[in-house]
């Protein structure tokens, strides 16, 4: 139900409702964006100065948010950015959430609005420039605007708070000046943003734009939308990997009080991408959520098994260690130095494997859609962190032009990487299409956990070569892993190892003799990226393997990595986060989270700590923790975080950032993995893949931001890679026990 209208006389007199709705008089912008209008702004004298800016006659400012908001933050971040370069009051400010933004320029796919993908820690590092540029145009267009109303030179003017002032001491409000900007000519050239120090906005910390909003109850997701006349629909997806259903009995379910149909979903052909839905299916349409899952509790399928029938997570970590041990036909991946003249003068080889399994994104929303397909278009509301994606796959699946496909972008209750993907969108599409009217498909958890894109599984073989005065000379790491590659179109051109193991990632070009060597190990389990991928995958491994080498030579863990990183500079980086790695950057972390956990201090009361650090997608973060063992329980009692992505947009938001990607990293350290047994995925719900409890999280965790003026990234992802080996090596620490087998607590225990 829509949120009841306070209809003012101003606001009465402001808008009509016809047969399509509210007519907006004197709001000027787009259907597509008149339709995420909030109720409470509808009838104001909104007037539109560009694709981003709303301006009221009060001097109020209406931003718009381009941004899929998944919990990282940009439905504040991204209009601070404009907010910023327009010189407003963040007080006066109101953001919304836009529509996805498709448009053809020149016959060509083009977005109004700019990047719209959540993924990778990109929004802020894109948004960096075409936002501000985009603020910079809205100010020059009132700025033009006071100038031809006073008849001044656009020199004699500046803005502050809302206001264009005048040398000689006259102001106009934004709002006074909005409409006669709004009708000037676009300049031929973006006008220049400000220069960054004398920037008012950017760089305090601002709480998120819809928290109230949310701690209230009143924000909507994706799950709570809803039509007129929209039929829900469940599906029982079939459990196998690339099973097929055989034959199916629906009669019970079709007499459960509520449902409408039942209908049969294709999966995807053994060995073809995966571009549509995951899996075989049934799908149950029904009045209501309970009708549609009682009637798919009914329904009696016959599921014929796929050719991963006799898959499990044993027989992969046999294959995995089997093509290590044999050490054949491997890709090669990065090659430097000779490693064989090494291993001759070396004092020390050190040599260890480490293994990370299959995980589940299980976002506290899990994925769903709710479409309506018409003759003339289609309309879709869901959560999403690629919106573009989606439009190609509804289009494709309807044949309808990309500019007919309306799609709005509520908040979504997590994504981590798994709406990245659409399956879920054209398994909507496609029951829509039989049903014959719109439709809103709900997921349950165990839908979730059993039909994903899993970060992959994989073996690390890693060794090292030390020479006289212990110093790491050669380095070789070896992965047999389940490739990210499988069964996706837009991957076919990349290398096998991508997602697994990075040719440049640390410490490459810090040893004089590396190998990096990739061996795939075929399966069948879906593969996608989960919360900074390729590096949660390997920085584990990477990261305890220093400090095995730590250990055994009898050197500080921490002076080790700082050798190796050597003297502050920026090293080539071809990988996701480039151009550059720079050893100064994460030496600086790294000590500073050494100094923040105090390192040095001996500890005498049976507690540990650990330490690690990592560079991802150009930001660098190191993590620490101190804990010790109640019997058989692990007691986190201090967890440190630091962490550099340059130049900060919201301290706030970077801080929230940073403790959430630890507990997360705690808890999928701690307790989760997925794993398969005859071709089915065994975690059923949470039960199976525990999520940290409160009780087992530390109190606090100290977040320290490193304080910059280079350009920003984001901070979506960066709080998560270093903290499994830094909890490991904590662990090693209270109780001489290395584990090397994600995750850490059933091998603690399985160990101890």
């Amino acid at each position: 139900m829509s949120p009841t209208l306070a209809l003012t006389r101003r606001r009465f007199l402001k808008f009509g409702l016809t047969a399509s709705g509210a007519l907006l008089v004197g709001y000027r912008c787009s259907a597509a964006a008149r339709a995420t209008v909030p109720s409470e702004l509808l009838g104001d004298d909104l007037v539109s100065l560009t694709a981003f800016v709303m301006i009221e006659r009060d001097n109020r400012v209406v931003i718009g948010a381009r941004g899929c908001e998944i919990g990282q933050g940009v439905i504040t971040s991204l209009p601070m950015l404009i907010a910023e370069e327009l010189d407003v009051e963040w007080s006066r400010v109101r953001v919304i959430q836009l529509p996805y933004g498709y448009e053809e320029v020149d016959g060509k796919p083009s977005n109004r609005y700019g990047d719209q993908f959540a993924g990778g820690s990109t929004s802020i590092q894109t948004a960096w420039k075409d936002l501000r540029e985009a603020g910079a145009l809205a100010r020059w267009l009132l700025l033009q605007a006071a100038a031809n109303a006073w008849s001044v030179p656009v020199e004699n003017l500046r803005t502050e708070a809302g206001h264009v002032l005048n040398v000689d001491g006259r102001t106009l409000s934004y709002g006074a000046l909005a409409r006669t900007a709004a009708a000037l000519p676009m300049p031929a050239n973006a006008p220049a943003p400000k220069d960054p120090d004398s920037f008012k906005l950017v760089g305090k910390p601002i709480r998120a734009a819809d928290g109230r909003r949310i701690v209230t109850g009143q924000n909507r997701y994706g799950i709570d939308e809803y039509l007129s006349g929209a039929l829900v629909a469940v599906m029982l997806r079939c459990p196998y990997l690339d099973g097929t259903l055989e034959s199916l009995d629906d009669s019970e379910a079709r007499k459960v009080r509520g449902v409408r149909d039942v209908v049969r979903i294709e999966g995807p052909k053994p060995g073809e991408p995966f571009d549509g839905p995951l899996a075989a299916g049934v799908a149950v349409l029904a009045d209501n959520t309970w009708a549609a899952l009682q009637g798919r509790n009914a329904l009696k399928p016959v599921w014929k098994q796929g050719p991963w029938a006799e898959e499990s997570s044993a027989a992969l970590a046999a294959r995995a260690n089997a093509l290590l041990d044999e050490d054949k036909d491997g890709i090669e991946v990065r090659k430097d130095g000779d490693l064989a003249k090494s291993r001759k003068r070396a004092r020390h080889s050190l040599s260890a494997r480490y293994e990370v399994p299959f995980l589940a994104h299980a976002t506290l929303e899990p994925p769903g859609a709710l479409i309506e397909l018409r003759q003339d278009g289609a309309l879709l509301i869901a959560s999403m962190q690629n919106p573009s994606g989606a439009s190609r796959v509804i289009s494709e699946l309807t044949g309808l032009p990309r500019d007919r496909i309306e799609i709005r972008l509520p908040r979504s209750g997590g994504g981590f990487g798994r709406r990245l993907e659409n399956d879920f969108v054209a398994e909507a599409v496609q029951i829509a299409k039989l049903a014959g009217k719109p439709v809103k498909l709900m997921w349950t958890r165990e839908d979730d956990l059993a039909h994903d894109f899993y970060r992959p599984f994989g073996v690390h073989a890693l060794s090292a070569t030390l020479d006289r005065r212990n110093r790491v000379e050669g380095w070789t790491h070896r992965c047999a892993a389940t490739s990210r590659t499988y069964r996706t179109a837009r991957m076919q051109d990349d290398p096998a190892w991508t997602g697994c193991l990075e040719p440049d990632d640390f410490p490459a070009g810090l040893v004089d003799d590396l190998e990096k060597t990739f061996f795939p190990v075929q399966s069948g389990m879906p593969r996608g990226w989960w919360r900074a991928p390729l590096h949660t995958f390997h920085a584990f491994a990477v990261q305890s393997f220093i400090d095995e080498i730590a250990y055994e030579v009898r050197r500080d863990a921490v002076e080790l990595r700082l050798e190796m990183l050597g003297e502050a500079r920026e090293i080539s980086y071809r990988g996701h986060g480039g151009p550059v790695f720079d050893t100064g950057r994460m030496a600086n972390v790294l000590r500073l989270c050494a100094e923040k956990i105090h390192w040095k201090e001996k500890r005498t009361d049976g507690r540990g700590i650990g330490i690690a650090c990592h560079f991802t997608f150009g930001g660098y973060t190191a993590h620490a923790f101190e804990v010790s063992m109640d019997g058989e329980r692990l007691r986190i009692h201090r967890a440190i975080c630091v962490v550099d992505v340059g130049r900060v947009v919201n301290p706030l938001g970077l801080e929230a950032q940073m403790m959430g990607g630890t507990i997360d990293g705690i808890s999928t350290a701690l307790n989760l993995a997925i794993t398969v047994r005859d071709g089915q995925v065994e975690q059923k719900n949470f039960p199976q893949y525990p999520l940290l409890k409160m009780a087992d999280a530390p109190k606090k965790v100290e977040v320290h931001i490193v304080e910059s003026t280079r350009d920003p990234v984001g901070g979506g992802e960066m709080g998560i890679a270093s903290v499994a080996p830094a909890l490991a090596n904590a662990i090693f620490a209270t109780t001489t026990v290395r584990i090397r087998k994600l995750p850490l607590l059933p091998e603690l225990m399985r160990m101890l």
